[in-house]
């Protein structure tokens, strides 16, 4: 996208050093010029972009995002009224060192610790999650928008915002997850998931083509709704917005742990099967350096259920060729028309 422009500059100059006197002539080409300079890039729509560095489904690192965009993961849609950013990633492609999920999603070039804190706001719709997986398997079908990771210990997730709908269903649910920061070996470590609309990530099918009923109060794709992570003196603050929808807020201490003695009923459901049961270090999050993460980060993979049936969703991949995953269905695609960071804040006593 940036050699474009280049041409452009050169097509702009070409056409105005023609004579005034054969403007009507060439209407056409100039209507033609004004609609590539009209181009816009993520930045020019979400002016922060200075802030974030990127990687995208295919394996694609860029840390200037200022006039940056690639055609099929990261660019500019306009639905009719408004311009979005688009984030866009297939099941299957190349993804970072720590995980086995794609992702076109921006990681914070700031780094900071709960004590200090920080904010970030999005608005966004989801347009597609993969329409093939295991329904027994806990994230399929699903994509996280948000998150804050850790950059030392672990590397381990206070939180990911989820947005998960199966195949057949109209409306998906929203949910976001706290993972334990663990106490000792790590390969215990598990998450637990807070419903926000619909329902939480524990909730799957009896079987592998069969999804569980569909959420009552939940959110169909390509319905607008925003989240504010703000971490303040150690205190995460939550806010889920939708219209529609009820206003829903949480809030979380990452300075001290509530899963140091005994687990939660949800895990020893969820991940009992893969022997996941660990506790977390009493001081949780504390000290630890941490950074925000926004966009499309697929949790659709093709690894076998047979292996993790929490995360494994045995989704298609077409060994890994992007174009036949996203001319399949097997991919997701996130829009963004807002989104801010920044320092946190005191929260309103509301």
């Amino acid at each position: 996208m940036k050699k474009s422009l280049v041409t452009i500059i050169a097509l702009v100059a070409l056409f105005a050093c023609k004579d005034n006197s054969k403007k009507s002539s060439t209407t056409n080409e100039e209507s033609t010029i004004d609609s590539i300079i009209a181009v816009k890039y993520p930045s020019d729509v979400i002016p922060f972009m200075a802030q974030w560095k990127i990687l995208l489904g295919d394996g694609t690192y860029e840390d200037n995002l200022k006039d940056y965009a690639k055609d099929d993961f990261f660019y500019v849609a306009n639905d009719g009224k408004t311009d979005w950013v688009v984030y866009k990633t297939p099941n299957s492609g190349i993804t970072s060192r720590t995980s086995s999920n794609t992702r076109t999603e921006l990681g914070q070039k700031a780094h900071w610790i709960p004590e200090t804190g920080g904010k970030l706001n999005g608005t966004l719709k989801v347009q597609h999650v993969s329409t093939s997986g295991d329904a027994r398997v806990a994230a399929s079908y699903a994509v996280v928008v948000g998150q804050i990771h850790s950059d030392e210990g672990h590397e381990n997730e206070p939180i990911k915002i989820f947005y998960k709908k199966f195949p057949g269903h109209t409306k998906g649910s929203v949910f976001w997850n706290y993972e334990i920061n663990t106490a000792g070996d790590n390969s215990k470590r598990w998450d637990y998931s807070s419903a926000v609309w619909g329902n939480d990530m524990s909730v799957v099918g009896s079987d592998a083509t069969t999804p569980p009923a569909e959420p009552e109060n939940g959110i169909e794709l390509g319905e607008e709704f925003s989240y504010e992570i703000n971490v303040y003196k150690g205190i995460m603050y939550l806010t889920f917005e939708s219209d529609g929808h009820e206003t829903v807020k949480f809030t979380k201490n990452l300075l001290a742990s509530e899963f140091t003695k005994t687990l939660p009923e949800q895990i020893k459901t969820l991940y009992a099967s893969i022997g996941r049961d660990g506790l977390e270090r009493e001081n949780a999050y504390a000290g630890e350096i941490q950074y925000f993460k926004q966009g499309a980060y697929n949790q659709t993979n093709g690894k076998s259920p047979e292996d993790n049936i929490v995360w494994s969703t045995g989704a298609d991949t077409y060994d890994g060729d992007i174009a036949k995953q996203y001319a399949n269905g097997d991919y997701t695609e996130v829009w963004f028309r807002e989104a801010s960071v920044g320092a946190g804040t005191e929260p309103s006593e509301e």
